[in-house]
């Protein structure tokens, strides 16, 4: 293992980083339901009123019990209790990246989650796939009641993990996620979805992406 890098800090988004399948896993949802197979990403990212509760989930503005019975009709689902517990029911954890991160910790690196979120009751997908053990600090916007690309989370996350902007690597599935971390002096890897990506943050980090510590 090298870890001569001047990383001390490795800076990690949720949905796209440390999950797997989260599309796929609601194109066939939507399809068990009878929904066009992009109901659910057309109804929060197009449908200005999916959007704007959506929002206001993401800075507790709202519960996600609340966004349940509220998109439930924009989808066009007669039931919303849990939906977005049973929308998200089949996705799974990013395998490697979670190696990744354990191996960062072991190593010494401060792990942190910086997530937009979607609400933690009634389903709490950061327990479910077991990241709250995986982290030593853990920002989510529900609670913090800022998201990204806001620069104040960015700006609280350092804060909270102690380090210096040039000390971490932050790894993000949203290009513009990316900017307001780079301005604070933050190294960014886009996790784009071409299968590198464990690789080069591991490369940054100075660690091998399967290495178990």
């Amino acid at each position: 293992m090298d870890r001569s890098t001047p990383y001390r800090g490795l800076i990690l988004d949720f949905a796209g980083v440390l999950t797997v399948g989260v599309l796929e896993t609601h194109r066939i949802w939507c399809r068990e339901q009878g929904l066009d197979p992009e109901a659910w990403r057309s109804t929060l990212n197009d449908n200005p009123e999916g959007r704007a509760l959506y929002a206001a989930l993401e800075i507790g503005q709202i519960s996600q019990a609340e966004w349940n019975m509220r998109t439930a009709p924009l989808l066009g689902v007669s039931d919303g209790e849990n939906l977005m517990g049973r929308a998200w029911a089949g996705v799974q954890p990013a395998a490697d990246m979670i190696e990744l991160a354990r191996a960062a910790r072991s190593a010494g690196l401060t792990v942190a989650l910086l997530s937009n979120s979607f609400g933690l009751q009634p389903y709490d997908p950061y327990a479910t796939l077991g990241v709250w053990d995986l982290v030593d600090v853990a920002l989510v916007s529900e609670r913090e009641q800022v998201a990204k690309p806001d620069p104040e989370i960015y700006r609280r996350c350092l804060e909270r993990i102690g380090l210096p902007g040039e000390a971490c690597v932050f790894v993000d599935d949203h290009p513009a996620n990316l900017p307001p971390a780079e301005a604070l002096g933050i190294t960014t890897v886009h996790a784009d979805g071409q299968g590198d990506t464990v690789a080069r943050v591991a490369a940054l980090l100075g660690l091998r992406p399967t290495e178990r510590i």
